[in-house]
């Protein structure tokens, strides 16, 4: 068994009060703090995010996940008045591809979580209004997975597709520690203002912090910016329960790989990639795995596995370019504009970051995955940087301050 799955999540805890959560964004998005960690000299600047720019030099690249959160939280009532809430997750027939899933018309299933599920035994009717007409949709509760459920969403009408009356209907589902009801203004606060290509179930939060000033501000100051999307899935909140990190199940994800993108960074070799958040970090490591995986003709190139990077000495000693190559070959080979890969990658302490120089990101939740990730790049050091933030009133997870963690 390889060393990395014998990590203690324990050694991955640190207090945070109920005071330091943040439960409702700042008023205006570039006004959160930021606490700025050089990496070269382990030292901390406490700043404001709209004071990004100064930190920012025209040698870099920022990388955004341009994913949009879909309403993916449903509430329904059951023929005798039982409140039944059902969480849509990932797609199961007639595709698992997000994209093809969100335009299908008349019925799809997905695996869902279900709150009151003892009390829903058969069919639930509910109606859609949109705008326009209304529409009945029958929702149908399917075998057990894991935790959640097969739900089978049923509708007469064929110019409707599931996105538009999910849209319609659904709420926004906000993370389940912000233990409040979404309101309206979460509409717009809960999504990046560059949001894209729907798919999320979560939002990509450390975009949540650029307006769409700040990113022309960045773009004047000639530093060049890039676009990804993956489909941020509810288990980027799974707490780990294990008391190794290896007894552990990562998530899978769905990551969109575009041919422009992989040129702009061929082409662009000496640029520093700045990952904004966590899933953008997951993607260009992911994709640099696909790539390895290209190169070296491995079985299923396309799907990154929980610790592929870490049994393979192979991948590991393919080089950035060897990779980005192999994936743009593959493009061409195909015909191809994009390609849609998984990633169940897990990046914890000892892991080599291939793509990216730098990161921003939030605070996040003690013993979590995404915490993992920030000590496999910032060392322990992220004992002294959180600490910093619980001295120094910074607010945390997804609606919180933000960090930016540089060399």
């Amino acid at each position: 068994m390889i060393e990395q799955k014998n990590i203690r999540i324990d050694d991955f805890d640190y207090e945070l009060p109920n005071e330091r959560i943040a439960y409702y964004p700042k008023e205006a998005r570039a006004t959160s703090k930021l606490l700025v960690y050089h990496r070269d000299t382990q030292s901390i600047t406490d700043s404001e995010f709209q004071n990004l720019p100064q930190f920012l030099t025209p040698d870099m690249m920022l990388v955004f996940n341009d994913s949009k959160v879909i309403h993916a939280r449903l509430l329904v009532q059951n023929a005798t008045g039982a409140s039944i809430e059902i969480f849509c997750l990932e797609p199961l027939t007639p595709t698992t591809e997000l994209t093809q899933a969100l335009a299908q018309s008349g019925t799809v299933t997905w695996k869902c979580f279900v709150g009151n599920a003892k009390r829903w035994k058969h069919p639930i009717d509910f109606q859609v209004d949109m705008g326009k007409k209304t529409m009945v949709v029958t929702a149908v509760k399917g075998e057990q997975i894991e935790n959640a459920f097969e739900v089978t969403f049923r509708w007469n009408d064929a110019d409707v597709t599931f996105a538009e009356w999910v849209e319609a209907y659904g709420k926004m589902p906000l993370p389940p520690y912000i233990k409040r009801t979404a309101e309206k203004a979460d509409e717009n606060r809960y999504q990046t203002v560059y949001a894209h290509y729907d798919g999320s179930v979560a939002a990509p939060t450390a975009g949540l912090h650029f307006s769409k000033e700040l990113i022309q501000q960045i773009s004047e100051q000639q530093v060049d910016t890039e676009y990804v999307t993956l489909h941020v899935g509810a288990g980027t909140f799974k707490p780990v329960t294990a008391d190794q990190i290896g007894d552990h199940f990562m998530h899978d994800e769905q990551i969109v790989i575009r041919r422009e993108f992989v040129e702009h960074l061929l082409q662009n070799p000496d640029k520093k990639i700045v990952a904004v958040g966590t899933t953008v970090t997951r993607s260009l490591e992911s994709i640099f795995i696909i790539g390895a995986k290209l190169k070296l003709e491995l079985p299923s190139p396309l799907h990154v596995g929980q610790w592929e990077y870490y049994e393979n000495a192979d991948i590991r000693a393919t080089s950035r370019e060897e990779a980005l190559t192999a994936i743009l070959n593959y493009l061409k080979e195909n015909d191809l504009e994009y390609i849609t890969a998984s990633t169940q990658l897990m990046i914890v302490p000892s892991y080599q970051f291939k793509m990216m120089r730098a990161i921003i990101t939030n605070f996040h939740q003690p013993k979590s995955t995404l915490l993992l990730l920030i000590s496999a790049y910032l060392g322990d050091e992220w004992r002294k940087i959180y600490a910093h933030a619980l001295t120094h009133e910074y607010r945390f997870l997804s609606y919180g301050d933000a960090n930016f963690y540089t060399w």
